[in-house]
């Protein structure tokens, strides 16, 4: 426990100081490259961002392991072991960066023989830290945060994404999906950020949230709070949650995340 309370003051300071990076940035012209397509896209910032994480951690705990999104787009293995291992998004919603639309957030956790073990997401432009340590529960700028504890789909809040591919069958599961919920839930809203969707879902401002083709690093940090939120993340067919999968489902209840899972077309992206 020490160490990890050791790790989540130096992170969260490191989470800061990125922070302003994209805080200082988000108006402004950027140099757009693109990864796997022409909606995948990396900034500079995104790189020093993961740099800034990785070097301040690094230098304190060189022992650490890391995954990180930018590290595995230019060919590091993804590889989840038994040892302290940082999953990192340097700025997850980089498109919504791109564009100025103010949701985009750093999204860091620690996972120690593969247990999450603390987990941060902010999202600098408007000053929302969403933090979690294990067993110590969820927090919004450092007060505590609850699930809604809905369990009734009709008066659900969903929170979805199309996500960075169009690929034909994902897009075609997402739109059956899609005809299939909506006339039972409440409604449904899209941050353009994995990592803020699970954390409006942590703090009770929506209910359900789940996609396909996610991964790792967009995740794990959400999963830890959603969870001490008292909320649920499992797989989108109902078993436990693989964080490696790249499919996700969280929501407020079990009630709630069974009957949604029971529902869902399931696509099943090639692992990461």
């Amino acid at each position: 426990m020490a160490e990890y309370n050791e790790c989540y003051e130096l992170v969260i300071g490191l989470v800061k100081e990125a922070g302003v990076l994209i805080k200082d940035r988000i108006f402004t012209q950027k140099d757009v490259e693109q990864k796997s397509c022409d909606i995948d896209l990396v900034t500079l910032t995104d790189q020093e961002v993961e740099k800034l994480l990785i070097d301040g951690i690094s230098s304190k705990f060189p022992d650490h392991r890391f995954i990180g999104e930018e590290a595995t787009a230019s060919g590091t293995k993804v590889e989840l072991t038994d040892s302290p291992t940082w999953i990192i998004d340097p700025v997850d919603g980089t498109m919504n960066f791109v564009h100025g639309f103010p949701h985009s957030s750093i999204s860091i956790a620690l996972y120690d023989k593969k247990i999450a073990q603390i987990g941060i997401v902010y999202n600098p432009v408007l000053e929302q830290l969403f933090t979690a340590r294990k067993g110590l529960g969820a927090f919004l700028n450092g007060n505590p945060i609850h699930v809604s504890n809905q369990k009734e789909l009709g008066k659900a809040l969903l929170m979805v994404e199309w996500g960075t591919s169009r690929d034909p069958e994902k897009m075609k599961v997402f739109m059956e999906n899609m005809t299939i919920l909506n006339p039972l839930i409440h409604g449904t809203r899209t941050l353009g950020s994995a990592a803020l969707n699970m954390c409006m879902v942590a703090s009770g401002g929506a209910d359900i949230n789940f996609e396909f083709g996610i991964h790792a690093w967009d995740i794990a940090a959400g999963n830890i709070i959603v969870r001490e939120a008292g909320g649920v993340c499992i797989d989108p067919s109902g078993g436990p949650l693989d964080l490696m999968s790249r499919r996700v489902l969280c929501a407020s209840t079990s009630e709630l995340a069974e009957k949604v899972a029971n529902l869902l077309i399931q696509l099943h992206p090639e692992r990461d």
